[in-house]
């Protein structure tokens, strides 16, 4: 349950309140002392809690030797409390059939919703939760919303889809004017022709969108069209440097992007694009050293763990997230004082060919070389056994490519020089291969074979 997040109506955000910076000042610029004991004292009382009504925290906590007891500071519960990931919550749901993993700590009769992860690097995980005027998720991004500049009486887009709940209650509660309308797959024209007729302010994009946008490119004046649009927000897998680059520079659209907070929550860029705050007083962020297991220093490259600060009902604790990240701690240049992160991919991410680790950033940056491929719409094929080639589907926009054959062979050159490794080229158009993602929200840039 989000507790902090006050949006008082709309009366409450007229006039000269509608022009700051910050939707709760109080909050966004709390100083670094007073986070600490926000959530210090937010941990203390969690672990206490989990413990008497969690059955896998309570056993999880038990084999590690831990009571409640032990916890009386952040630096105990960093030190005492074992860290968990997904793979435990399914192996202890396995063995006990218990559909919520051990992790639910209230009655499910008092559940209000159960929503789930995107699934892109596992199976959904179920997300229980427990409010009254809107879900907590939608809630806590009032504020980034409110960054962007939607204020009351702006139309909005509101997406389709039930993933992590959905955003209507809150939009009201916001003051704001959802537009409601179809935005997956076929129906980009129809929500480029919505944007200019009713003049919105503010939509999230998708892949597929994206991509239909660009193709009607030919047939639009782009920057025109979308020009009523205070800023636009991306999540999932990024975007690359060609399309990010298009929406904002030819499409004069501000995008903000925004990623997940060790599925506690999101965290969103700012104004200045300069990494992805997390709301501290929903979640207690750590980094740790994806070799060692200590704690990363600040700014250097670690694993996310993350633990719910405002989910009662079903709260995770020292998450292992699998996302690698740098992680500061030092307030952003206009004030706000809550963490900030940039994703470095994550862990496991690296493919091995030949002997050689393949990033993901590599096979990217090398595909968007290529003009019919430069959409960045690509998979890494990933076999069981040792692999001596590297295999990878990539999908090329059929307006921009006349020669199929001789795409494949000047691609296949291309990544073989750039990655130094051989390489087998899949080709399909960028449709087809976004219609093979099992997720509504992401785009899985490695696949098992």
């Amino acid at each position: 349950m989000t507790v902090h997040v006050n949006l008082g109506g709309e009366a409450a955000l007229d006039g000269a309140d509608a022009q700051r910076r910050f939707l709760e000042p109080g909050i966004e610029t709390l100083s670094r002392p007073e986070l600490a004991q926000l959530q210090q004292n937010r941990i203390v009382e969690l672990v206490n809690y989990a413990w008497t009504n969690s059955a896998f925290y309570r056993e999880h906590w038990s084999n590690a030797g831990v009571t409640p007891a032990d916890v009386t500071s952040i630096q105990d519960f960093i030190e005492r409390i074992p860290t968990m990931s997904k793979s435990d919550v399914q192996a202890y749901r396995d063995r006990t059939g218990d559909p919520y993993g051990g992790l639910l700590c209230v009655d499910p009769a008092e559940l209000t919703s159960i929503t789930s992860t995107s699934g892109t690097t596992s199976l959904p995980e179920p997300i229980p939760e427990i409010w009254s005027t809107a879900p907590p998720l939608p809630t806590i991004s009032a504020r980034d919303l409110w960054e962007i500049g939607v204020r009351p009486g702006d139309r909005v887009i509101v997406q389709t889809g039930t993933m992590r709940n959905y955003f209507d209650d809150f939009l009201h509660q916001l003051g704001v004017i959802p537009v409601f309308i179809d935005t997956w797959v076929g129906e980009g024209e129809r929500v480029l022709q919505a944007i200019e007729r009713y003049q919105v302010s503010y939509l999230q994009f998708m892949l597929p969108l994206v991509m239909e946008f660009e193709r009607l490119e030919s047939s639009y004046d782009m920057r025109a069209m979308l020009s009523s649009l205070k800023g636009a927000a991306f999540a999932g897998q990024p975007l690359g440097t060609v399309l990010t680059n298009k929406i904002r520079n030819d499409w004069g659209v501000d995008l903000y992007t925004y990623t997940s907070a060790g599925d506690t929550g999101t965290a969103w860029e700012g104004r200045e694009h300069d990494g992805y705050y997390l709301w501290e007083d929903t979640v207690f962020a750590e980094s740790l050293d994806p070799v060692t297991g200590e704690p990363a220093a600040d700014g250097e490259l670690g694993e996310l763990i993350a633990t719910d600060l405002d989910n009662w009902a079903s709260p995770y604790i020292r998450f292992r997230s699998g996302d690698l990240v740098r992680l500061t701690r030092q307030p952003g240049a206009h004030g706000r004082t809550h963490s900030r992160v940039w994703v470095a991919g994550r862990k496991g991410d690296e493919t091995v060919v030949a002997g050689k680790a393949i990033l993901v950033a590599d096979v990217w940056e090398a595909v968007e070389t290529i003009p019919e491929l430069s959409d960045g719409i690509f998979q890494i094929v990933r076999a069981a056994e040792a692999m001596h080639r590297l295999r990878v589907r990539a999908g090329y926009a059929p307006d921009r490519t006349t020669d199929k054959a001789e795409l494949l062979a000047r691609a296949t050159v291309t990544l073989q020089q750039r990655l130094g490794v051989d390489v087998d080229i899949e080709l399909f158009t960028s449709d087809e291969l976004l219609a093979k993602s099992t997720s509504v929200a992401k785009f899985a840039r490695v696949v098992k074979a």
